[in-house]
């Protein structure tokens, strides 16, 4: 009961956050590459990979890199609970 909590606690901030909720609400379009998910986005590229950083901790979001692009894309069972929970 106690990891489940956490995990809602985590969910609950990464959506916390409008930065965080723009990028997901992108995801939701599929997959994209980390430099066209920043692009309309008035941060750094920096401050884009850690607000992935959270989503990802979360379990909302997956990210792979193959070579030099890394793309993200939503991971759908980070909302119930199979998401990444210490």
């Amino acid at each position: 009961m106690l990891t489940q909590r956490v995990h809602v606690d985590r969910v609950f901030h990464a959506l916390g956050d409008p930065t965080r909720r723009a990028m997901v609400e992108r995801m939701s379009e599929g997959p994209v590459t980390v430099s066209k998910l920043a692009k309309p986005l008035a941060i750094t590229l920096a401050a884009v990979v850690q607000h992935l950083q959270i989503l990802e901790a979360s379990g909302l979001v997956r990210t792979e890199k193959v070579g030099r692009v890394r793309t993200c894309r939503i991971e759908a069972k980070g909302l119930f609970g199979g998401g990444a929970v210490d």
